[in-house]
């Protein structure tokens, strides 16, 4: 019956094929179907204002200075003394990103002195031009309302409300994240979001099972656990924007 055992190799190498075939999908139908992205997800940047419209960039360079891939090209401007652009002294006159070259490692968030440069949810930035992988200040740049910019039109993968995502990153359920910023606003207010809600704490759980997630308006907050005897009770001060 060698034969006959010959014969029947190659259906057997379907077979696997065959039985998945009328078990049920895993797969997400992209891109009818997103999966939803976690709150500290590298998305594209964003340029963000405070909300009085004021940009939260002073030009500081330190965005350009820190990231590995040289990608990030800034130049500082003295801000008008009867018309500021942002409450420093200067102000982020020029400000290109090539899209090329990025790496997208969030290094020049956590670089940022004011929380003016965040990374959203947005991923979708294909582009038949190499000039138009360079975004500079006017894509980059949120509206004095909050509106964020894009080069190109919302279409089935481009979903613009992605860009008003992301705006803040978790503190206390950071793999690096300090547990005293539970119960604790961490990231100062912009013109995008308004005022953030409050960190949730690292045993608080999303519906999904995947760790703690942002909530709309800060319902649901966890309140700040108590720390045991053993712990210290946190900074003496509330955090106050970012720490690094």
């Amino acid at each position: 019956m060698a034969w006959f055992a010959e014969l029947l190799g190659p259906f057997r190498g379907f077979a696997v094929t065959l039985r998945q075939m009328v078990r049920p999908r895993v797969t997400t139908s992209y891109p009818k179907e997103k999966r939803e992205k976690p709150q500290r997800f590298h998305g594209r940047h964003r340029l963000n204002r405070y909300p009085d419209g004021m940009e939260k960039c002073i030009g500081c360079e330190l965005c350009a200075g820190v990231c590995p891939a040289r990608c990030i090209y800034v130049r500082g401007a003295d801000n008008p003394p009867d018309n500021p652009i942002s409450p420093g002294e200067r102000y982020g006159f020029i400000y290109e990103i090539n899209m090329l070259r990025c790496i997208f490692c969030a290094m020049c968030v956590e670089a940022c002195p004011t929380e003016a440069i965040t990374m959203t949810h947005l991923f979708e930035m294909s582009t038949t031009s190499r000039d138009d992988a360079i975004y500079t200040r006017d894509e980059l740049l949120v509206e004095p309302d909050g509106t964020p910019n894009h080069p190109d039109k919302p279409n089935r993968l481009i979903d613009l409300d992605e860009l008003k995502l992301g705006s803040g990153w978790m503190r206390a359920t950071a793999s690096s994240g300090r547990a005293a910023f539970e119960g604790v606003v961490g990231w100062t207010p912009s013109a995008t979001e308004g005022e953030l809600p409050a960190e949730r704490g690292q045993s608080q759980t999303s519906p999904s099972g995947r760790g703690a997630e942002r909530s709309e308006g800060g319902a649901g907050i966890e309140e700040a656990r108590t720390p045991s005897p053993a712990e210290p009770s946190g900074p003496a001060d509330p955090p106050e924007g970012r720490v690094s």
